[in-house]
């Protein structure tokens, strides 16, 4: 699966991350209500694997960001850059050393 989103169609790929996951939020609830044919529920049902493969991808790549912002720093195990880790006798989370 490419990564490019070029077997999305271009409505799709234009979307936020956000107006993606509410669109398809609304499909689940469409579908899961029952009250469609056959063929509207099959267009919905396509359409929502489009939302959801879109949202993966964005989802991704900010994970991928998020990843190359904290190898590039030097970030602890506390997950806040200049942040002691529990139990190493650092201060964390802006807690002092006991003298």
């Amino acid at each position: 699966m490419s990564g490019t989103g070029e077997d999305l169609p271009v409505g799709i790929v234009a979307l936020p991350y956000e107006q993606a996951r509410d669109e398809l939020a609304g499909i689940v609830a469409r579908l899961e209500g029952g009250q469609l044919g056959l063929e509207d529920s099959m267009t919905l049902w396509e359409r929502g694997e489009h939302l959801a493969r879109h949202c993966s991808r964005l989802l991704d790549g900010a994970q991928a960001r998020i990843a190359g912002a904290t190898t590039t720093g030097a970030t602890s195990a506390s997950g806040v850059p200049g942040r002691g880790d529990p139990g190493s006798g650092e201060p964390v989370g802006g807690d002092q050393p006991n003298d």
